[in-house]
Parts: structure tokens; C-alpha cells; sequence
């Protein structure tokens, strides 16, 4: 049986109603130790890219530290992709709590190993490696599990879009937050203590978990977790909204941010001034997303996926206005409704997915729709640098946002898509 929704008026703008998913008093438990285990995430990056280039005390420093770098950086996102479909089945059939507490619980006790092995030196290249990947691992169980676990959160299922908003928010907030943290604490104490700093904030969520009370939700069948993934496969490929919005997110990471994200640092030191321009990029961009987390807010369109689509149209702007040589402030200007965007779309498309998708199928479909999203996107790293140097790094932003609007009118123009509503049934 999918999730019901009682309707919310579109214009609800009241501070309190917007707010008052935090009354959940699961969901105000939830969000509490997510946030902080947020922050402590997106701080690990810094500390490991420290740790790494300087050595770690174990030798991968010197001119070896940018290949030990891509190493490492390969060894934690390959085992995401590899684990998210079977994470989407264990979740399903344990329950996404259990999941998610294991997988805090693991990777907590990546990062203090970690942190232990820096503090006393001896911390070489496999070593690292080693241990991003293990993190990896746990990373791809929880993704599926947290998709699946937020209907769970909210008495009232209204309320489902607010907290999918808050949620996204805190997400927002913690890209702004933690890399700026870490990167002074790095400097002050070293990588070590910053991952050490994330293993307390992986306790903090693993506890907020274990004192969740949540409803008990039929499990998946006891057969085989093949047999558990088809009926996963049909489940998402039964719904045409679903699919056809898991590929647009797919081509858009091959083909617009992967390519952005590789060169559009080249292009703000050719063009904008270095480093500081493209930092101040970023973070325009967060600061979007953290804009768009409030707009949605309190908000239940009519027509979400329409919404979540044209909102969708906005990462073209600032990979067009690097392509065009416009100066920084349109680039950070592009960068902010982008942000604005990513943050509606997102939490459009996932209350969309949890309203819609049966409670005990919940987690395989969103393990599906995570995998399809971001499976191309390494393959659009190692391409963006070639083409560039190819065909030249402005044609291809170009070409990529040119993709961006036209795969957004296509999509548009699927009436699963266009006119998918939230007050529909949930096989319509």
C-alpha cells in the first residue's frame, strides 16, 4: 500500500505550519542526529584529501599525492554504486532503521581507525584506500535505507513534503558549514582530529536511531535477494514518471555536472580569477540550495514533477554563463538559481517517490533510482577533461546546457510527468 496524503493548500506560508513536522517527535529525533552526522561528513573529505597529499605519515606524499588522491577518491565512491541495490533489499527486508544504525555504526568506526592511524603515523596509501572503501560500502546501504525511512518519521503524511524539505535543507546547510570547518580545524589540529571529530558525529546518528519508535512495516519476502530486486525492477519500471526522471538525472550527471564540476574550475582560473572565484561559485551555489529548501517549505504544488522539472532547467544557467565568458557575477548568479533548483527538484521528486511507492518496496525502488541518477556520473569525470581538451571546455558547458533545457522540454512533455498530481491515486 503506498503512503496517503491528506492535502495542504499550495500557499500555506505561516512560519508554524511549515514548521510543524519538527511536533514529529520521531522526525525531531531523526534531524537531530542526521544534521550532525551531516556536518561531520562533509567535513571528512577535507581531512582525507589533507591527510593523503601530505603523506599520512606513511609515505604517499611528494609528487605521488595527486594519483594516491585519485585513488582514494575512486576507492570511496566505487563501492557505493556497487552495495546501493542490495542496500535497497536489505532495507526492505530488515527494516531501513536497522540498516542505518549499521551503517553509522560502521562508519564511525572507519573514521576513528582512520583518525588513530594519522595520529600515530601510519597511515599508507592501502591503508586509506582500505578504509574509504569500507565507508563506501556503508554509504551505499544507507542511501536506499534513508529514502525508505522518511514516510516512517511523520504521523501526519502531509507533512511528508516538509520534512523531505527540512531534510534537503540541513543538507544544504551542512556543504556550507563543514568543508569551512574542517578546513580550519585541518589547519589548526591536523586531518586526524577532523575524522575523528566525524566518528563522534556518526555516534550521535547511531543514537538517534536506536531510540527511534517507528510503525512496524511488513518485511520483503524471505526468498532469494535476486527474486527481491525484480520485484523492485518492476515496481520502478512499472511507473513511467519514476524512470523517465531517474534517466534525465542520469544524462544530466554525465553530461552537465560532471563536466562542470571538471571545468569549470579550469575556466574560473582562466577567466574568473582562481580559486577564491570558484570557491565563491560553490558557495553561492549552497547558499541556492539552502534558498530553495526554504521556498519548498510548507509548499505541496499541484503538479510536483512539473515543478521538480522546470526547477531542473535552472543547472543550465551556470554552465552557460561559464561557456559564454560572462564575468563572476553572473556565474555566481547562474550558480545561485541552480542551487534554488537542485533544492526544489530534489525534494519534489523524493516526497513524489515516498508518497507513491509501497512502504515494503520502498527501499529497492529508491536504490534503483539513486544508482540510475549517479551511475554515469564517474564516467562523466574522466571524460569532461579529454572532450575539453578535445573539442574545447566552452563548447562542452555548452553542450551540456543546451542538453539541460531540451531534455527538461521532453520530459515536460511526458504526461506522467506533466501531469502527475499528488491527490491522485497511487496507481494512476
Amino acid at each position: 500500500m503506498a503512503v496517503q496524503t491528506e492535502r495542504i493548500p499550495a500557499r500555506r506560508r505561516r512560519l508554524g505550519d511549515r514548521l510543524a513536522v519538527f511536533g514529529e517527535r520521531e522526525f525531531m529525533r531523526f534531524f537531530l542526529g542526521y544534521t550532525t552526522s551531516l556536518i561531520g561528513s562533509s567535513m571528512a573529505p577535507v581531512a582525507v584529501a589533507f591527510a593523503v597529499l601530505d603523506g599520512g605519515g606513511g609515505g604517499a606524499g611528494g609528487g605521488g599525492g595527486g594519483t594516491a588522491l585519485g585513488w582514494v577518491m575512486a576507492a570511496r565512491i566505487l563501492p557505493v554504486v556497487l552495495v546501493l541495490l542490495a542496500g535497497g533489499a536489505i532495507a526492505d527486508r530488515l527494516g531501513s532503521r536497522r540498516v542505518m544504525l549499521g551503517s553509522d555504526l560502521l562508519r564511525g568506526v572507519v573514521q576513528a581507525l582512520f583518525a588513530g592511524l594519522l595520529a600515530a603515523g601510519r597511515a599508507p596509501v592501502w591503508a586509506m584506500v582500505a578504509l574509504v572503501a569500507v565507508w563506501g560500502v556503508g554509504e551505499g546501504l544507507f542511501m536506499p535505507a534513508f529514502g525508505a525511512i522518511v514516510p516512517d518519521l511523520v504521523r501526519r503524511t502531509g507533512l511528508v513534503a516538509d520534512a523531505n524539505a527540512l531534510l534537503g535543507l540541513a543538507r544544504s546547510l551542512s556543504t556550507v558549514v563543514g568543508p569551512a570547518t574542517a578546513g580550519l580545524v585541518t589547519a589548526a589540529w591536523g586531518p586526524a582530529t577532523v575524522l575523528l571529530a566525524d566518528a563522534v558525529t556518526y555516534g550521535v546518528g547511531a543514537f538517534a536511531l536506536a531510540r527511534l519508535r517507528l510503525p512496524v512495516r511488513a518485511a520483503a519476502g524471505e526468498g532469494s535477494m535476486v527474486r527481491d530486486l525484480r520485484a523492485g525492477w518492476s515496481e520502478f519500471a512499472s511507473r513511467p514518471w519514476l524512470w523517465v526522471t531517474t534517466v534525465q538525472m542520469g544524462l544530466f550527471n554525465l553530461l552537465v555536472w560532471a563536466p562542470f564540476l571538471v571545468l569549470g574550475p579550469l575556466l574560473a582560473q582562466r577567466d574568473l580569477g582562481g580559486a577564491r572565484a570558484w570557491g565563491l561559485v560553490m558557495g553561492v551555489y549552497g547558499a541556492g540550495a539552502v534558498l530553495g529548501g526554504l521556498l519548498v517549505l510548507g509548499r505541496s504544488p499541484a503538479r510536483p514533477l512539473a515543478v521538480a522539472s522546470l526547477a531542473a532547467l535552472a543547472w543550465a544557467l551556470p554552465s552557460a554563463a561559464l561557456a559564454a565568458g560572462a564575468g563572476l557575477p553572473w556565474v555566481a548568479a547562474g550558480a545561485l538559481v541552480a542551487g534554488v533548483g537542485s533544492a526544489v527538484c530534489g525534494t519534489l521528486y523524493g516526497t513524489t517517490t515516498q508518497k507513491w511507492v509501497p512502504v515494503e518496496l520502498l527501499g529497492r525502488v529508491t536504490a534503483f533510482g539513486v544508482l540510475g541518477s549517479f551511475a554515469l556520473g564517474p564516467l562523466g569525470l574522466a571524460a569532461a577533461g579529454p572532450l575539453a581538451g578535445r573539442f574545447g571546455a566552452d563548447t562542452v558547458l555548452l553542450i551540456g546546457a543546451v542538453w539541460q533545457l531540451a531534455a527538461g522540454a521532453v520530459v515536460l512533455a511526458v504526461p506522467a510527468v506533466r501531469d502527475r498530481r499528488w491527490e491522485e491515486g497511487p496507481d494512476s
